[in-house]
């Protein structure tokens, strides 16, 4: 008489890379330091909007003195908070600024503007009456030498910047972590006798992805309750579409970045190694959160920023809220990001395949490329 013993059939790859998710997903949210961080980024980012809204309000309860001529005047009816001075012409309200007599003048907009007007300072814009406005308009600074930044525009562009950064290094830092922390302790050996590499590698990717865009929408959600709080809707309306893209481009470039660092980390067998591969791509992840800082004022720098994988997801967004995007720059963007994303899984695939089962020094570059 024979007996057979059922030997347990493989699971599907989809099945697989599943199953490898769900684990990086639940090791995650057991862990009570990125519980606690992911609490506090949420807490700080609604604490923000909340103080800026509600400085926004008390500057505006007090009025901004603003000159307008008959041409602009109807640009600021119906608007609350400012103390509005009608001059005899656009000369006239650039004389008052410069006096110190209005904070900002509307005068008649460039014919090569899309804009019906243009606002005249003297040095720095006051951010509360480009809230008023909804979007941001041609600033003429009376003072060429001076180098004050306009406090809205430069909060923008350094949240899109440190939202990006933090969740990408931070789940970036994860996966790498965790594929060297299986390549020390050779759990990977009893991983991939059961799923495929591949399967592996995209179960870490899909899983940590998860998380940041989960974190990436309730920063989201917490920026629009906390701008609806503070009744900023001018900032909200300006700020929907933009926020929408900053969402699909970090999608995108997250997966690009995590494949990356799962391959780098792949290369090494210890924790005290991950720095030697991996600091190339935090480097590429800290030069939008730095390039949007000084150079936010910058129309080509931040125009190249908006076509380069790695910084669209900060450069693109921004400059849809600056209005200096054609409606279709997002999408040729977002092509060249997703051709750049498969470009990089195929590489980065090739590269955690050949290098996980090796041990001891470093795998060069060049070896994993090869096999």
């Amino acid at each position: 008489m024979s007996t057979s013993t059922a030997v347990p059939s493989r699971p599907g790859e989809l099945h697989s890379i599943w199953l490898v998710a769900e684990r990086e997903i639940g090791s995650k949210l057991r862990s009570k330091p990125f519980v606690i961080s992911t609490a506090v980024l949420i807490v700080a980012a609604l604490a923000s909007v909340l103080w800026g809204g509600f400085t926004a309000g008390t500057a505006a309860s007090s009025g901004i003195p603003v000159a307008v001529t008959a041409q602009t005047q109807s640009d600021v009816s119906g608007l609350d908070g400012l103390e509005v001075t009608v001059a005899d012409d656009d000369d006239a309200a650039r004389a008052l600024v410069a006096d110190g007599t209005v904070d900002a003048a509307l005068v008649a907009g460039s014919s090569d503007s899309s804009f019906d007007f243009t606002v005249v300072v003297k040095d720095s814009v006051p951010s509360t009456l480009l809230q008023m406005l909804s979007e941001t308009p041609p600033v003429d600074r009376i003072d060429p030498g001076s180098n004050a930044a306009d406090v809205l525009r430069y909060f923008i562009a350094l949240a899109f910047g440190i939202v990006f950064l933090i969740a990408a290094t931070t789940f970036g830092g994860t996966i790498a972590q965790s594929v060297v922390e299986e390549k020390q302790t050779r759990v990977v050996e009893i991983l991939i006798s059961a799923i495929p590499v591949r399967a592996l590698l995209a179960g870490k990717v899909l899983g940590n992805t998860i998380l940041a865009m989960a974190q990436i929408v309730l920063l989201a959600a917490v920026a629009v309750i906390g701008l609806a709080v503070t009744d900023q809707a001018g900032v909200l309306t300006a700020l929907g579409a933009p926020i929408a893209w900053f969402a699909i481009f970090f999608l995108f470039g997250f997966v690009l970045l995590a494949s990356l660092f799962a391959a780098a980390a792949a290369m090494v067998s210890r924790q005290e190694d991950i720095g030697a591969t991996t600091t190339p791509i935090t480097m590429l992840i800290m030069a939008p959160y730095f390039l949007v800082i000084f150079f936010n004022y910058n129309p080509v720098v931040l125009t190249v920023m908006s076509y380069v994988p790695f910084s669209a997801p900060v450069g693109m967004p921004l400059r849809m809220y600056l209005g200096d995007a054609q409606w279709w720059e997002p999408v040729l963007s977002l092509l060249v990001l997703l051709a750049s994303c498969v470009a990089a899984i195929g590489l980065a695939s090739r590269i955690y395949q050949n290098s996980l089962l090796r041990m001891g020094a470093r795998v060069k570059l060049a070896e994993a490329l090869r096999g």
